[in-house]
């Protein structure tokens, strides 16, 4: 079962899916400024261990992580949540706030209904 992330975690998780594995050291270079010292991101990536997200090889001394969730797999969890507790779990209800705050626009909802179309069709 996948469990919500923090920020700081989700953040992590971002970049392994990105590289696909790395170091603590190469997490770090990929982070924004300030960077984080070098034992917080290791903690943090243990706790994501702990969690199911990542799992590690060693090569000596040297861990190299990679992720175990899938992002595609942890965008689903992540929008079901949002879904959920914003929306009620309707679509109309998302696309009506989105259209309504202008955070969406004409031809993005035309595209959006295009493919839900396509969709429905392939379905059939």
């Amino acid at each position: 079962m996948i469990k919500e992330l923090t920020k700081a975690e989700e953040q992590i998780m971002l970049i392994l899916w990105e590289m696909e594995e790395a170091l603590v050291k190469d997490v770090i270079e990929k982070m924004n400024e300030p960077k984080p010292a070098y034992n917080t991101v290791s903690t943090v990536i243990r706790v994501l261990e702990g969690k199911g997200f990542v799992d590690h090889k060693a090569i000596g001394n040297t861990y190299i992580y990679f992720p175990v969730i899938k992002e595609a797999d942890y965008k689903k969890f992540a929008l079901d949540k949002v879904m959920n507790n914003y929306f009620e779990n309707s679509y109309e209800s998302l696309v009506s706030f989105l259209v309504k705050d202008k955070i969406m626009s004409n031809d993005e909802l035309t595209e959006l209904i295009r493919l839900a179309e396509k969709l429905k069709k392939d379905q059939s």
